[in-house]
Order: C-alpha cells, then structure tokens, then sequence
C-alpha cells in the first residue's frame, strides 16, 4: 500500500470511528444525564432557548481530543512525538481550559477566576513555544498571544447563543487548517490526527445541537474549543509561511482575520453596543448578531446556514491569501479590508435596531 493510500485510509477510518464514538457518547449522556451538566433553573445566566437541557456535549470534544493524541503513534509509530514540548503544552492548556470549564458548568465560576485561568492558558502556550510571531519584539508577540487566547476562549463561548452557531464556526475553522496542513505538510503531522479528532466530534455533535437542539456544548465545550481553536490560530493561521515561504505581517493578520471573521464580530459587536448603553459587556444578553437576525424574521436554521455560508466565503478567500497571491500587495489589504468591513456592517447594523 503506498504512503499517500495508507494516510487516506486510516485518517478516513479514524473520523468516521471517532464521529460514532461522538455520536454513541452524546446519545448516551442525553439519555443518563437528565440533571448532570443542566445549570441550576434560579441562576441569573442567560441563554436564546427557554428550556434547560444538559450542557455535556464538550466531554466528547476533550475525550476524542485526548484519544486522537493516543492514537497518532499507534498509526505511524512515532512514539517520540508525545514527548515534544510544544504538544505538551497544548495538552495542558487543553486539559487546563476543559477543566475550568466543566468547573464553571456545575458551579458557576467567578468570572475574575474564569479570566485567570485563561491567562494561565495562554501562559502555559508561549512557555512550551506556541505563541504568535509576528512582530521583531518577543514581549510584544508574547502579549498578543495571550490577548488571542483569552478572546477566543471569551468568544467562542459568547457566540454558544444560538443552536448550532458555535459548532459550525467551529468546524469551518478546522476545515480551513485541516486543507492548509494538507497543502503544507506530508500527511503525517500529528495536528491533522488532533484536527480530524475534533472535527469528528463537533459533526457528531451537531447532530445534536442542530436545531431544536437536545444538548448543548456547555462552558466545557467552548473553553476547551476556543483553546484549541486559538492554538490552531497560531499555528496555522497567523504562523503560516505563503506561498513564496515568506512571512508578511499583514498577509498572517488578514489569514488570522478572516478564518476567525464571526466570532471576533459577534464579540466585538456584544462588547460595543452593551459599552454604549452603559451595561457590562460580560453579562449575559440577547443582544448578539444571530439574536438580530432572528428578531429581523429569519428563523434559527436559516441563520445556522447563513453563518455555515459566510464562513465558506471567508474560508476560501483565506485560502487564496495563503496559497495563491503571490504578489501581496496594497491592493490586496484594501480588498480583503472592504470584504472584513461589509461583513462587519452587514452583522453589526441590524443590532442597532434589533438588538435587545
């Protein structure tokens, strides 16, 4: 069997497995956990659906996660791997966002400790050698590290407001770094294993969370997702070398920018217009870019599918700034700058009307 066959085969036998393991773990928590991972009905939390259902679908997320690590030198036998610095790392911060958030689902966290933590996340990144580099002065790239880390940590869970929103953003990104590393590396990087893991897991999620959702991710679901998602960022996104090998400031930013496009919007979004009527941006609302969509008249799937739309055009816009523009120049920052602006407006204006 030659190598390419043999890559195609188990990575296609690994995701369709690890999507009936996501499968066969959420029904199972579904059908067992009627009060485990289901928030106390007095608390002041807010969330789109008035029922309460069982927030559980991040365990599978984090449990394929560590099964993807396990497997990787079972399948290529490299066995080194797993004392590498970098992936160590990964794995704590991981294993470090998974547990303050499961923390945060059956306890309701402090906020001011949920913050630390995700500083100690990002902490822990740059200390093991995963951190942006963009910028000549390390404090700088360091600084910005941990700033991308807390943010996706903040907005991936800011944007769990609707059924199905947060796991089809998050797919799209995976999907978006899963066809760079298959561009960019020889098929045999352990990241496309972690990659296709989680990937398995969001898509037997959704199943699931689509709507009328049964289950949703919970604080366990988007701490761990927006870990990871944010050190996918780094390494793929922000760190990715075009396709003259080179490293341009404002080609990473613009790569970085648009696979992450709807959640730094609805974030930003949240955060302007709850500055502007005077009220915390960390308290809980119906103020986001799907709550406006939905109080304008289109209804919950067709949002889930406008967004699954809007992530696939800035996916392959992504794609032809990594691979295809070679010449990379002002025209190309003042493009890709309208196409960030008319998407930032087209989700951001109608929360000035609709917005609650």
């Amino acid at each position: 069997m030659s190598d390419t066959l043999y890559l195609v085969v188990v990575y296609s036998a690994y995701f369709v497995s690890t999507f009936i393991l996501s499968f066969l773990i959420n029904r199972l928590f579904l059908k067992f956990a009627s009060n485990l991972g289901i928030r106390n009905s007095n608390d002041s939390y807010i969330r789109w659906s008035s029922e309460t259902k069982p927030s559980l679908g991040g365990i599978s997320f984090f449990l394929i996660f560590l099964l993807s690590i396990s497997c990787y030198p079972i399948f290529f036998q490299e066995h080194q791997v797993l004392f590498n610095k970098q992936l160590l790392g990964i794995l704590s911060a991981a294993t470090l966002a998974f547990l303050m958030g499961l923390s945060d689902d059956a306890y309701n966290t402090r906020p001011l400790l949920k913050l630390m933590v995700q500083i100690l996340c990002g902490f822990i990144l740059v200390s093991t050698g995963t951190y942006i580099s963009i910028f000549a002065n390390f404090y700088i790239n360091y600084f910005l590290t941990i700033f991308w880390v807390v943010g996706l940590m903040n907005s991936i869970n800011m944007l769990d407001n609707m059924d199905s929103i947060s796991t089809i953003v998050s797919i799209s990104i995976i999907l978006n770094a899963l066809l760079i590393l298959y561009l960019n590396s020889d098929g045999r990087n352990i990241h496309i294993i972690l990659l296709i893991g989680v990937l398995a897991a969001l898509c037997g999620f959704l199943i699931f969370n689509w709507h009328p959702a049964k289950m949703f991710m919970g604080d366990t679901g988007s701490q761990f997702l927006g870990l990871f998602l944010a050190t996918i960022g780094i390494l793929y996104f922000w760190n990715t070398p075009d396709v003259n090998a080179k490293l341009i400031q404002s080609k990473q930013f613009f790569a970085a920018i648009l696979a992450f496009a709807i959640p730094i919007i609805d974030t930003t979004t949240v955060f302007v217009n709850r500055l502007l009527k005077g009220k915390s941006p960390f308290i809980g609302g119906k103020d986001h870019t799907t709550h406006s969509l939905f109080f304008m008249g289109i209804t919950e799937k067709r949002i889930a599918i406008l967004f699954a739309g809007i992530c696939s055009v800035s996916m392959f816009f992504n794609f032809l700034i990594i691979k295809y523009i070679e010449n990379w120049g002002d025209v190309d920052i003042v493009l890709f700058s309208i196409y960030f602006i008319v998407l930032f407006l087209f989700l951001f204006i109608p929360t000035r009307k609709y917005g609650h």
